[in-house]
Formats: structure tokens, C-alpha cells, sequence
């Protein structure tokens, strides 16, 4: 048996996140999932004790994922403005090239779904401003920041400004990507942020 064949368990993560990507606005039955990996429904809850926990294993694999980058960013540059552009390229480009997890990120697959996902996505997006103001107070001592910028609420602008993008990203079939006109738009975030 080949290494490289994924398990189960991956399957079945993939499966679900196709299903979310294939299927925007409907909501994702195990008997639906089960016929999509090639499984029973059984087989499906021998690896995940609910359809909730599968929702969880895709927001670890989004965790793991993104802030993974993101410390290979924090440790590989020092300037705050690099920092942040690159800190919002991740959340970005992860979005774009994962649209059904976009669908959990935007809250539209977990309607209906358990209020522990919703809080874990929340939390998701505090550990994200939690990132960018701590980089923002680090410019903020190196005297990187447009004079009195409040770091809170440009951290929040950051993290306004990724969701509302992935928002559109899934409102639009996936049509309009979160990347698109970014190139143009960084900048001008940037100007006001840095002052550069």
C-alpha cells in the first residue's frame, strides 16, 4: 500500500470540503458525505463521532495552516509593514485556494450547525487581530505607524477587511476571488496605516 494514498480520516475532510465548495448554500448531510467518500455512514462515524468534529478537523487543518505561515512570517521578517502584507496574502491566498473551508471562515456552512463551531471561528479571528496588533505595537515602538494610528483598530480593520473579501468570495459563487484588485487596494491601506 502507497504512502502517499491519504487516509480515511483525509478523505473524509476532503470530501466535506468539496462538498462545501460544490454545494454553496446547502447543507452537508452524512448520508450526502458518505456517498461522496464511498462509504456508509458507519464508516464515516468510526473516524469522526459527529459531523461537527469533521467541521473541527477542517478548522484545525485552516489553523495549522495559516498560523503555521504565520510564524514562518514573524520570524522571517522584522519590518511591520512586510509583516502585515504578508499576514493578510496568507489569509487570503489560503481562502482563495480553499473555497469550502471559506464557506466555514464566512459562517455560511455553519448555520444550522452546533454554536461551538461558530465560537472556534471567532476565536480563529481573534488570534488573527491578536497577531496583527502585536505586530502594529512592535512598529508602533520602532516608530513604523503614522503618528497616534491606533493599533486596536487597525487590527480590527485588517481582519474587517480579510473577512469581508472571503465574504464576497463566497457570495459570489466563488467567482470573485479575495485576492482580486488586492494589489491595488494594499496600498492604500498601507498609506494610511504606515504613513508610507
Amino acid at each position: 500500500m502507497s504512502s502517499d494514498k491519504p487516509s480515511r480520516r483525509q478523505q473524509i475532510l476532503e470530501a466535506l470540503a468539496h462538498e462545501l465548495e460544490t454545494s454553496p448554500g446547502e447543507r452537508i448531510t452524512t448520508a450526502g458525505l458518505a456517498r461522496a467518500v464511498g462509504v456508509s455512514e458507519a464508516a464515516l462515524y468510526r473516524h469522526f463521532p459527529s459531523k461537527a468534529k469533521m467541521f473541527e478537523g477542517l478548522i484545525e487543518f485552516l489553523e495549522q495552516t495559516v498560523f503555521g505561515l504565520i510564524n514562518r512570517i514573524l520570524a522571517d521578517d522584522r519590518d511591520v509593514a512586510a509583516r502585515c502584507e504578508r499576514m493578510m496574502a496568507v489569509l487570503l491566498g489560503f481562502s482563495a485556494r480553499n473555497p469550502g473551508i471559506t464557506r466555514i471562515l464566512v459562517g455560511d456552512a455553519l448555520v444550522g450547525e452546533t454554536e461551538r463551531l461558530r465560537l472556534r471561528i471567532g476565536q480563529f479571528y481573534d488570534r488573527i487581530e491578536t497577531q496583527f496588533k502585536q505586530v502594529l505595537r512592535e512598529g508602533e515602538l520602532a516608530g513604523r505607524l503614522a503618528n497616534g494610528a491606533p493599533v486596536a483598530a487597525i487590527a480590527n480593520l485588517l481582519v474587517a477587511s480579510a473577512h469581508g473579501r472571503m465574504a464576497q468570495f463566497v457570495r459570489s459563487g466563488f467567482k470573485r476571488q479575495p485576492t482580486e484588485l488586492w494589489e491595488q487596494q494594499w496600498p492604500l491601506l498601507a498609506r494610511g496605516i504606515f504613513g508610507a
